[in-house]
């Protein structure tokens, strides 16, 4: 997909080399399309959860506060963009890295949050600046924990993440929490708006290439968006309605919704930070790899997990959620072959730039829950299949087997079943009720304690005769 006329290649393979500003802004923009839906979900999703977004009362006044998450997400994607394009004496990559709002910690959120409104967010927002700061503190130590969290560890974690989200895209493409029990809930015309998005999404996905194929997923949506409006499920007089409340520009409030300090939010969101750390050093290595030919050097691993950590600390402050680097735009580089990290600094400028005009949030808060949701079902099962690829990686002896077995039992299961727990003291409540982080944590235990070597009766003794002979490669053995 390397276009030569863009330079020659060992231009292409230069984080520091400009193309043409007719080239540039178009390959900058194709980064922000690769990741628009994926940085703003988590802020419907958790305005949802909240029960101040979509069904709740707030549709009354145009939902004003998921309207503002929404605009600060855009917003503090692109500053955290920024902080890795163009660096802060040690913050930085100076690599072609796009930052936006991490999946990955919206299963800790979401019990923060639930059902609580407005109220709950001065917590939550704590949480986020305490932990971007602790983020920004691992990038000191980042190359000696790495061995804390192998495949095994960090393929168990983004699979229980996309687990635990995966409800969220059903619940969405059925009508919406609001609406279960309510008799329009799992309709024939909620769904039809949910597959249009998920069929449109895969034909691209499998039978195009280049940009339609990379950016399937908004196409999709926009499509389905079509689709509801033929309808009837969205209306042009709501449209306008919507985009006629909104002011043409409005600037980020510091602690617009106050700031607490809760042990939950913390401890979640600092060992959240881990993961996340460990997700950034792959996605640095996969795009020195994939546009350079070379491994990511310690400056360039630590720059980023500096920057992924500083932009969630400085997007706590504002209302915005924690940010972190975005591995759909690692195959996009590969893709265009393009390393340029100016290329990725006018795509943050247009995030920015779409973070300050709140119109552009009121247009996205018209789009219909079943629509989301069909986008939503399709990217959460992505994190499952990319937790998979993950555990690919892993050997699968009887050891890796028992790790897996118990941390997922109990992570799961705490997720499916919140009341098993409800007799905790709320903080460790909500920390184990998140699912993620005790499978993290026992995995991560076990994995450091439990001797190398374990009998094949061992398991055979638990596991029914089904112990599996993999090895962990794809042939088997």
């Amino acid at each position: 997909m390397t276009d030569a006329s863009i330079g020659t290649p060992a231009q292409l393979r230069d984080p520091n080399f400009t193309p043409a500003l007719h080239r540039a802004v178009p390959l900058g923009i194709q980064h922000v399309l690769a990741m628009f839906v994926s940085n703003v979900t988590p802020a419907i999703i958790i305005a949802g959860a909240a029960g101040f977004g979509f069904g709740s009362d707030a549709g009354a006044q145009g939902f004003p506060d998921m309207t503002y998450l929404i605009q600060m997400s855009m917003l503090f994607a692109g500053i955290a963009t920024l902080f890795q394009t163009i660096g802060l004496g040690p913050v930085g990559a100076r690599l072609p890295i796009v930052q936006g709002t991490s999946f990955a910690f919206i299963p800790i959120m979401i019990p923060l949050v639930a059902g609580k409104g407005v109220e709950a967010l001065p917590a939550l927002f704590g949480g986020v600046l305490i932990g971007g700061l602790f983020h920004t503190l691992i990038a000191t130590f980042i190359g000696k924990i790495r061995f804390a969290l192998p495949p095994l560890v960090t393929g168990l974690v983004v699979t229980m993440i996309g687990l635990a989200l995966v409800k969220v895209g059903i619940q969405y493409a059925a009508g919406g929490v609001p609406a279960i029990d309510k008799p329009e809930y799992g309709s024939l015309l909620n769904w039809s708006a949910a597959l249009v998005v998920i069929f449109v999404t895969l034909a691209l996905k499998f039978y195009a290439r280049g940009m339609l194929a990379v950016s399937a997923v908004v196409i999709g949506i926009a499509v389905g968006y079509l689709y509801a409006m033929a309808m009837g499920m969205v209306t042009v007089e709501g449209i306008a309605t919507s985009w006629g409340r909104a002011a043409p520009i409005a600037f980020p409030v510091p602690f617009k919704y106050g700031i607490e300090f809760s042990v939950a939010a913390i401890i979640g969101f600092c060992l959240m930070a881990f993961v996340s750390a460990v997700e950034t050093v792959g996605d640095v290595s996969g795009i020195t790899k994939g546009g350079a030919g070379r491994e990511a050097t310690e400056a360039e691993i630590t720059g980023a997990t500096y920057a992924d950590g500083l932009g969630s600390a400085v997007a706590g402050v504002f209302g915005g959620f924690p940010n972190t680097s975005f591995s759909q735009n690692v195959g996009l580089i590969a893709m265009t072959g393009v390393m340029s990290r100016h290329v990725v600094t006018i795509g943050a400028l247009f995030l920015i730039l779409c973070g300050l005009v709140p119109k552009v949030g009121a247009v996205i808060r018209t789009i219909p829950i079943e629509v989301l949701g069909g986008g939503v079902i399709v990217m959460f099962g992505m994190v499952v299949a990319a937790g998979i690829s993950m555990l690919s990686d892993v050997n699968w002896n009887r050891r890796n087997m028992v790790i897996f077995a118990i941390s997922l039992s109990v992570g799961l299961g705490l997720q499916l079943d919140p009341k098993a727990v409800q007799y905790l003291p709320d903080t460790l409540r909500i920390l184990m009720t998140s699912g993620l982080l005790p499978a993290a944590l026992i995995a991560i235990v076990l994995n450091l304690i439990l001797p190398e070597d374990l009998s094949d009766e061992s398991v055979e003794e638990v596991s029914g005769g089904l112990q599996g002979h993999g090895d962990g490669s794809l042939g088997g053995r």
